[in-house]
């Protein structure tokens, strides 16, 4: 683990988890639970973009295989979105095809992990833009004041 401190309550950072399987999105909560984030479910990718409208997030980890409306396709809605257009996405996918990689590098992933999870792998990842989100928002305070 990078060395993160759990933050209090009140400055803990939302973490975006998109699944159509709700197993999934359980046992990457579980996994991501060590570092104290504020994890916030989706279960389709309307549900994400509906959440994107009011919360920032850190880091989305994205289902690239849903039902109705693919990872892809979603990633591409929250890009044209000036509030989340630089959001870091993290696609989770259980194939590891050079052009699916390809299509996801083009909208923006900064990251694929392959199913089965390891969960120290995702903790890794995830705390990385968290600590990264948590610095960028100190530092927008700083110069607000």
């Amino acid at each position: 683990m990078l060395g993160l401190v759990p933050m209090k309550a009140s400055s803990q950072v939302n973490i975006l988890v998109v699944d159509d399987v709700p197993e999934k999105i359980l046992e990457i909560e579980l996994a991501l639970a060590e570092l104290g984030q504020n994890i916030i479910k989706a279960q389709s990718g309307r549900d994400a973009l509906r959440v994107l409208l009011k919360d920032d997030c850190a880091v989305i980890l994205l289902d690239v295989n849903m039902a109705d409306m693919d990872g892809f396709e979603t990633a591409a809605l929250i890009r044209e979105r000036k509030r989340s257009e630089y959001t870091p996405i993290i696609f989770i996918t259980a194939f590891n095809d050079e052009a699916l990689m390809a299509k996801g590098y083009s909208l923006g992933a900064v990251d694929f992990i392959s199913t089965p999870i390891d969960p120290d792998v995702l903790r890794t990842k995830v705390g990385v833009f968290v600590d990264l989100y948590q610095k960028t928002e100190a530092v927008r305070h700083q110069a607000a004041h």
